[in-house]
């Protein structure tokens, strides 16, 4: 299936390893292309809704205008014949939202769900903070029980971020397949 046009969205809390997985996988593909959904939300110059621990109505059309402008770029790179590491915060019921933006098949959906303590440990020795008035232990909670099993969801506490991509190339057309 890696030879063949597709779509991998990756996903999982702040400080699972997202972005490091997904430029891992990307670079281990022939032709290939990481995007990293949070771009979209930094191109907003004036008038950027943060995304906080309650997010307002204009965090939330915002997020949902990042996520459809992700999904459309994912869809044309495949259509022009790429693998796409697609990376970005889908969680709760926006994963199967997501799912329906992203057109193209064959699309494979990767969970990243490391334990709660090994992200805070993780997010501590990061050089970017993204948590703010976010307790770690209550975002992932929130994932945990408001985000729908679908597609491969993986423990990578105990991994290397080589070993995880190693599971990905391995289960992802098996176990995280969508359609």
């Amino acid at each position: 299936m890696w030879d063949k046009p597709s779509v991998v969205l990756i996903t999982g809390i702040m400080a699972a390893g997202k972005s490091t997985v997904a430029e891992l996988l990307a670079r281990r593909l022939p032709r290939s292309v990481h995007l990293r959904g949070d771009v979209f939300r930094r191109m907003v110059v004036n008038g950027r809704a943060e995304m906080t621990a309650r997010l307002s109505d204009e965090a939330w059309r915002q997020l949902r205008l990042r996520y459809g402008l992700a999904a459309t770029a994912a869809d044309r790179y495949a259509a022009e014949g790429f693998t796409v590491v697609l990376q970005d915060i889908v969680i709760g019921a926006e994963l199967p939202a997501m799912i329906d933006r992203i057109r193209h098949r064959p699309l494979a959906v990767v969970v990243l769900a490391p334990r709660a303590e090994v992200v805070a440990v993780r997010e501590r020795d990061r050089p970017k903070q993204g948590y703010g008035d976010w307790p770690v232990a209550d975002l992932d909670a929130g994932f945990r029980a408001e985000t729908p099993r679908i597609g491969l969801w993986l423990d990578t506490s105990a991994q290397t971020p080589d070993e995880t991509v190693d599971e990905i190339l391995a289960r992802a057309w098996r176990d995280g397949r969508i359609g």
